[in-house]
């Protein structure tokens, strides 16, 4: 199994993530929505290749699973 696949099936972002994104949440450590709430929308925003439209799709994601941003409740 390649590792992109393994990531994804360990992964519960969402699947509209663009690769840049996700690629940048993966090389970071974070392969779980709920690792997010550790972090402030700032501190996602500065990983290299997350841009508006990718925070906007990881806020919604976090929401629709009862979790925010931390600093975001």
């Amino acid at each position: 199994m390649k590792s992109n696949e393994r990531d994804q099936q360990e992964s519960d972002l969402p699947i509209e993530l663009a690769q840049p994104a996700r690629r940048a949440l993966v090389a970071a450590g974070y392969l779980r929505l709920e690792q997010l709430t550790l972090l402030s929308e700032d501190e996602v925003r500065q990983l290299h290749g997350i841009g508006p439209k990718a925070l906007d799709q990881l806020g919604r994601a976090l929401g629709s699973e009862g979790l925010s941003f931390a600093g975001k409740r």
